[in-house]
């Protein structure tokens, strides 16, 4: 029997940082192509692996969740408003990953920036290599906007690792499926801003794709079983208006319907394939009659800095764990949930009792000036303003989803933040592997080497990198009910729009969980 799993999506908006190019270069010497961090990864395994006691274990499935923007205080804050809205004083409680046996830390910067950026951490993450800032699934040899850099500097993802694994693969993603989070899977692009070809140079259009065309035309995009999110504008002609959004037109300038030609492709290959654009059309569909699925859309926080959102959205990614886990068997499944980079909430106060509403003001107020302050405070973004911005003490009135809490630098939008973030895991092998310190670029070669994909995908054959050949084959893992039928796929989702409108909150979806590479990403913004 085929088994679900049901994600409700979040929507959020990625606000874009502003272009380093006219900072100094501090690249050290040497060139930090994909084979330096892969070497790098290796290196990092074998210094766990060393204490692994038995290393036969695999993960027949992977979840890999990715709280987009999440960091520590984030979680923190959210686990305390779970629990307050359980009725409880909220400190105490315990978030799904909470109860996780590892717990590690990530290393979140980019090749030429000291603070991670969207499509930089998500090649780190998804691809196993760290990358130049705004550039998408390649390695430093990439330079940004420079097409002739990225022939050369391409780097291969989990989807195409699980893809040569003989696994179907698939996106579902809360903003456009060329968003720089979702692109790093299947794209490898100069600029995270090339989604159509009206977004590139006319000097690279001849011989640099768009990201858009990428995902039809080239491997593995146009192999991915599953295709769920936004954007359609940039994937349709200018002289097409969208059947959603009648007055909207497309942007792309070289006349093709791109949605017109992935369904010719999939026919041409005598491939089953659905195009779908509304809720009422993905609920017909039928996963036992269809291979090839497109469609989708949803919507957008910590950038505007409304931490109510911010960390309701967490607790969304909550509930989809919940959901996963109630599907899945540990003993078979990894499961990671991190984030791809952090952002400038802080969390503080003065002897605030146990039990303080979390998004209300501290129980004291300012000793130098005498006004109230949020215990929940922001770096920088548009929350700066004097008198300080002290939103109504509630956590449930629907009016202060939208409030704003104060900063201590006015920026149009807050930025990302540059710690490390969490990193959680639980199954085959996560204590041995997702433990200590580590580059965000490591976490795809943990992954990999669980579930033995890539590089390490004869290590279920007995044939592991780092030891001499096993006399036995790995463990056969515990067969549970979702792991006798179905076909494997990945999810990916993320989050921005690339105007100024606010996207209206869209369905969930059912995603079979069999022999399953999922990844599940939310970044925290505002609708």
């Amino acid at each position: 029997m085929l088994s679900k799993i049901w994600i409700q999506c979040v929507c959020g908006l990625t606000i874009l940082i502003q272009s380093v190019s006219s900072a100094p270069s501090v690249i050290q010497s040497g060139v930090h192509d994909q084979e330096y961090w892969y070497e790098q990864a290796r290196i990092a395994l074998r210094k766990r692996l060393q204490y692994a006691t038995d290393r036969r274990p695999h993960a027949k499935n992977v979840v890999l969740f990715v709280g987009d923007g999440m960091g520590v205080a984030t979680a923190t804050a959210a686990r305390i408003l779970r629990g307050q809205r359980l009725g409880k004083r909220g400190e105490d409680h315990e978030l799904a990953w909470d109860t996780f046996p590892a717990v590690a830390l990530a290393k979140t910067y980019n090749m030429d920036a000291q603070i991670g950026e969207s499509s930089a951490c998500a090649t780190a993450l998804m691809c196993g290599v760290k990358t130049n800032f705004e550039t998408v699934g390649l390695d430093a040899r990439g330079r940004f906007e420079n097409c002739f850099s990225s022939f050369s500097s391409r780097v291969s993802s989990l989807i195409d690792w699980a893809q040569e694994s003989g696994k179907s693969t698939g996106i579902v993603t809360n903003t456009r499926i060329t968003h720089a989070t979702p692109a790093a899977l299947y794209g490898h692009s100069p600029s995270r801003y090339w989604e159509d070809d009206s977004k590139v140079p006319p000097a690279s259009r001849k011989s640099c794709k768009d990201l858009a065309r990428q995902l039809i035309e080239n491997d593995p995009g146009r192999n991915i079983n599953v295709l769920l999110g936004g954007g359609r504008r940039h994937w349709l002609p200018k002289v097409a208006h969208d059947p959603e959004q009648t007055k909207e037109e497309g942007r792309r300038l070289d006349g093709r319907n791109l949605i017109d030609d992935w369904a010719r492709d999939k026919k041409k290959r005598g491939l089953k394939a659905e195009y779908v654009w509304n809720k009422g059309q993905l609920d017909k569909i039928n996963p036992n009659q269809v291979d090839y699925l497109l469609g989708g859309r949803i919507d957008h926080a910590h950038h505007y800095n409304n931490a109510y959102r911010a960390l309701d959205e967490t607790l969304a990614m909550e509930t989809a764990l919940l959901a996963a886990l109630a599907l899945i068997n540990p003993t078979e499944t990894l499961i990671v949930v991190t984030s791809d980079h952090s952002h400038v909430l802080t969390m503080g106060g003065q002897a605030t009792p146990r039990g303080h509403p979390i998004l209300g003001p501290d129980s004291k107020v300012s000793d130098i000036d005498g006004q109230p302050y949020t215990t929940i405070l922001y770096g920088n973004g548009p929350g700066y303003a004097t008198p300080r911005i002290v939103p109504m003490n509630t956590t449930t009135a629907s009016d202060d989803r939208n409030q704003v809490h104060g900063s201590a630098v006015p920026r149009q939008w807050a930025t990302h933040g540059g710690e490390d973030v969490p990193v959680y895991a639980l199954g085959p092998l996560a204590t041995t592997l997702f433990t200590g310190t580590f580059d965000q670029s490591y976490i795809p070669h943990a992954v990999a080497y669980s579930a033995c994909l890539g590089e390490h995908r004869l290590r279920c054959q007995g044939i592991d990198n780092y030891t001499a050949p096993q006399v036995t084959t790995c463990v056969a893992p515990e067969v549970s009910s979702v792991s006798a039928a179905g076909a494997p796929v990945v999810i990916a989702s993320s989050v921005m729009a690339d105007d100024g409108t606010r996207a209206k909150s869209g369905a969930g979806v059912f995603v079979p969980v069999t022999h399953l590479l999922c990844l599940v990403m939310l970044e925290f913004a505002v609708t």
